[in-house]
Formats: structure tokens, sequence, C-alpha cells
């Protein structure tokens, strides 16, 4: 455990504070930092001794039970009147506490208040501590309990616990675990219980008898429990990797300098971790496939973050649940956090419409943003920048703000090689349409001016479902019927996109890199029949040109 927390909790029995409340479902981990604490005379000058109370067993010592002490008032009762320097530690006594259902047994907290006297003044050094999964104070007891937060296990913990484990279990293949994947498999465990990294690291062992990098997966499955609980967040499973983008070459190398931020040898260098990105763009161009790549790439879990989930009509619990959701995300980082479409959820933020519940959740989410010491990298994505309010902009926020295009020449091509390849496997189906034919995918680049990249998948599944439709194999001019028969977004959308071109040409930088633009070829685009007024969308591209 940290300095810093044996400190503080020594310093609060010191203090003769009457009442501690810890707030954690791991009972018996802070019940053993407890413990080292009042029995270490450097850390308190007067050790005490530990009794335990459930209201199954009563109270009990390391020596017996007490009788006699299951009901909580004959539990304070001999608390009142014991007169030794002690500790007593309360599992579950929230549920003497009420609740919104009912309220707070008001017999057992009169005779709480009415003992704080003798705990603070007494020559018998005296403290209670409720230990609890849930943080529940009565109203009348609130100026009298301090909260004290008992943080999850440390790297130091969770690698030590892992070593035990290994050396119990001499049978376990670990030749192939080097101390960077040890490192690594604990990274991943961080934000879980003592009990949940264990539990995790047992199975990882179980599961094929080995113990080596690879198990990281089982380990973030276990992450994904806590997860499902919140209701707000949702854990995406991805198998997407960085070969699976097309193009934007200038986001994907910014993300594949900034993997294992986080590790050891990251701090050798002193590099902050990242904060974040925001991806804006026109729709269909890879947004939402980065951010399910990067999870990949950095081996970090991905969650989704809903914020229409975060907003509910009891006032007051959209800010609650906001305060819930960044809570989950730090317990189980390092972790990567997505914000689909944030403008989209941020509507009220100007408009004023709700009371001002949107700006308060907007100005939670902000400050956490600025002040997050946990290695959360929050990536947001955006397709609508005029309604992206200007302080979620501003510099700090996010570490580099991209701007995604319409594919380039070079860009479609890598897009059709890499649904061809994924899609095209039967050698039956690809009799004439080769997935690695590089003249026949530079025909189909050419002739898709203006196509953005989800409009290019549909492209291939159309001509495979007229293939399929009539029992044959593919053709290429299945792919040219599929195009033709194609209104891009380009044309439909282009006052939208030219507008946010305009916005990112200063603001933003491109997610493609220099080199994916200078084959992009100019088509004229005609939008107007009457004036005949033809303009370039597709050559002027928007975002600052650079290399990173």
């Amino acid at each position: 455990m940290e300095n810093h927390n044996t400190k503080k909790l020594s310093h609060l029995l010191r203090a003769r504070f009457p009442y501690i409340y810890i707030a954690t479902y791991e009972e018996d981990r802070a019940t053993k930092f407890i413990k080292e604490i009042v029995k270490d005379k450097s850390k308190i000058k007067y050790p005490r001794e530990v009794f335990i109370w459930t209201q199954a067993t009563g109270l009990r010592n390391e020596d017996k039970v007490i009788s006699n002490t299951t009901a909580p008032n004959k539990l304070i009762e001999y608390i009142t009147n014991y007169d030794k320097d002690s500790i007593f530690i309360l599992y579950d006594f929230h549920v003497f506490f009420g609740n919104k259902q009912r309220p707070a047994d008001p017999a057992i907290t009169r005779s709480l208040r009415d003992l704080i006297p003798t705990l603070k003044t007494s020559k018998v050094r005296k403290n209670i501590i409720f230990i609890s999964p849930d943080l529940n104070i009565p109203e009348s007891l609130q100026k009298d309990i301090v909260i004290y937060d008992f943080p999850l296990p440390k790297m130091e913990e969770i690698k030590s616990r892992l070593n035990k484990l290994i050396v119990s279990n001499q049978g376990i293949d670990t030749s192939n675990l080097s101390e960077e994947d040890k490192e690594k498999l604990c990274k991943a465990a961080l934000g879980l219980t003592m009990q949940e990294a264990e539990s995790a690291f047992a199975l990882a062992m179980v599961n094929d008898g080995k113990l080596n990098k690879d198990d990281i997966s089982i380990i973030l499955e276990e992450k994904m429990q806590v997860i499902r609980k919140t209701g707000m967040l949702e854990y995406i499973q991805s198998d997407m990797g960085i070969n699976d983008i097309g193009g934007l070459d200038n986001l994907k190398k910014w993300l594949l300098k900034r993997n294992n931020s986080w590790s050891e040898k990251a701090k050798k260098y002193c590099i902050p971790a990242p904060k974040g990105v925001l991806v804006t763009g026109v729709p269909g161009c890879g947004k939402s496939l980065t951010a399910k790549a990067m999870s990949t790439i950095w081996q970090l879990p991905l969650l989704r973050l809903d914020l229409g989930k975060i907003f509910s009509g009891i006032v007051g619990s959209s800010e609650e649940n906001m305060r819930k959701a960044i809570s989950t995300v730090e317990a189980v980082a390092p972790a990567i956090l997505w914000v689909d479409e944030v403008e989209k959820g941020l509507n009220g933020v100007s408009s004023g419409n709700d009371s001002g519940v949107s700006s308060r959740v907007f100005g939670t989410f902000l400050t956490w943003m600025q002040e997050k010491t946990a290695p959360v990298f929050v990536i947001a994505t955006a397709n609508n920048i005029d309604k992206l309010p200007p302080e979620l902009l501003r510099k700090g926020r996010f570490d580099e703000i991209f701007f995604v295009d319409l594919p380039t020449f070079n860009e479609r091509k890598e897009i059709f090689r890499v649904h061809l390849l994924r899609r095209l496997k039967d050698a039956e189906i690809c009799a004439k349409v080769k997935p690695d034919d590089n003249k026949f995918i530079e025909h189909l680049a050419g002739i898709t001016e203006g196509f953005i990249g989800s409009e290019i998948e549909q492209v291939v599944i159309s001509a495979l479902c007229d293939a399929f439709f009539e029992d044959r194999a593919l053709e290429p001019s299945d792919f040219e019927k599929a195009v033709n028969n194609t209104v891009p977004l380009s044309k439909t959308q282009r006052e939208q996109i030219l507008a946010i071109r305009e916005w990112a040409n200063i603001r933003a930088v491109s997610a493609s890199s220099k080199e994916n633009t200078k084959e992009y070829t100019k088509i004229e685009t005609e939008i107007d029949d009457d004036d005949n007024d033809k303009d370039d969308i597709t050559s002027s591209r928007g975002g600052r040109r650079l290399d990173v």
C-alpha cells in the first residue's frame, strides 16, 4: 500500500476521528491494511487491539468471539464500556443506515451520536471503522463520519500476488513469460480487486497450462464484468487491427508512436501519458473503425460511453450517472474511452432547455478530462463540428484534433484491398476477380472518386449479392454496376463537407499523409445545373498537413 494512504489513515486514527467509512468490496484486504497500521508504533503512537463485527457472528478479536453482540444496540453498548485502546471494524453496518425506500433506524443513529464524546475525549483510544461495498451515510451522521478512499491494488501489489501464484503453481509453464510480459499482465489487471485479479490469473493458468502475454485477453474479460454492471458503458470487443484501416496514415502513425506510453520504459523518457484525440470529419470514413483498431493495437479495453444513457428523468441522477461512469472507467484503467458522435450527446449544452443539466454533466466531463491522472485515453468522434462547444476544442482537453476527409486515390486502393481480401476467399467465386489484382483495384479506385469508406464497402457487398442472387462467379462488371448505382455522400452532402473542410483547414491536422494526397485526382462535381457551376469538392482537402 502506498505511503500516502498509510499516512492518511494513521493521522485520522491519531486525531481521534470517531467514525471512519471505507467503501470497498475488499474487506479482507482493507482489514489487513488497518491491522498493519494499528500494530506499528512508527505509524501510530499507541498500538490498538482490533475487533471485527458482522451481524452474523457478532464481535470478535484474534482470541475469541464476544457473546451477545450481534444486535447493533448490544454492540454499541460493548464499545462504550470497553476500556482498552482499540479499533472496531464493522462490516456491512450500512444496512442500519436506511436507504431511499426506508429511513435509518433512529435509535441506532442516536446511540452512535451519543457515543461520539466518549470516542473523542476518553483516555481510552477507540475508533470505529465502517467497511461496506456501498457508501451509505444517514444525514444525521454526515458531519460525524469521515470517508476514507481505499484504493484498488497498485501495480506492485498485483505483481507480488502474481509472483506468489507462479511459485505456488510450479506445474504452470511460464517459460515464455518475460518480465515485460509479466508487467503487461499486471497492467491489464489494474482496476480489478485483488481477488478479481487473482481469479483472472488463475483462470489464465488453467486455460492452457501456460501463462504468457497472450493471456491478456482473459484478464480483460474479467474487466468486462465490472463494465457491464454500469449500464452506461459498453465494452467493445474488436479484432480490427492497424491493417484493417485503409489510409489515414498520419493518424495511424500518431497512435503507433504513443503505444505503451504507460509502460515503465516510457517513464524513463519522462513521456506524459496521452490524454486523447478528437477525430472529426466526413461520416463513414473510418473514425469509428480507428477507435476499434486502437484497442487491438494498444491491447487495452475499449469502453464506449453512451451519453444518451447518462441523462435520465430523475433530478440529480444525470450528474451522478456521469460520476459513476467516470469512476468505472478509472477503475478498469489503463483503458480507452470512446465517446461516439459526441456532438449529439451535448446538444442541450448551448440551448439551456433542460434547466442546466446538460451543462453540469458536460462540465463534470470537461473537468475530469483536464485533471484526470488515471491512464484513460479518450477518443471522441464527431460528424457535425458546428455543434461542438468551444470549451471541448481548446488545447489541454485533447492532445490533437484530427480531420478525416474523403479517401484519396491511394486510400481508396487500400480500402478496396482490405474488403476484397476479407470477403473474396472462395476460389470458384473469385475465378474472374482476384482480391490481389492491383490493376483491377486501381481501376476501382479510379471510378470511385468521392466515395467514402463505407460506400466502398457497400460496392463490394452489392457486387457479391448480385453474383450470389444469380448463382455464378463474381464478374468485374458487378463492381462497376454497383458504383454506377451509388450516389456518393460527396454529392448529397456537398455543402456540409465543404463547411467541415473550411473549419478543419485551420483547426485540425489531416488524418491522411502528404504522400497519399499527391496522386489525388481532380474531378469537377456539378452541383448547380442552372448556372452550370462546377466546384471541386474532392481536390480541396481540409486539415493541416503534418507528418506525425
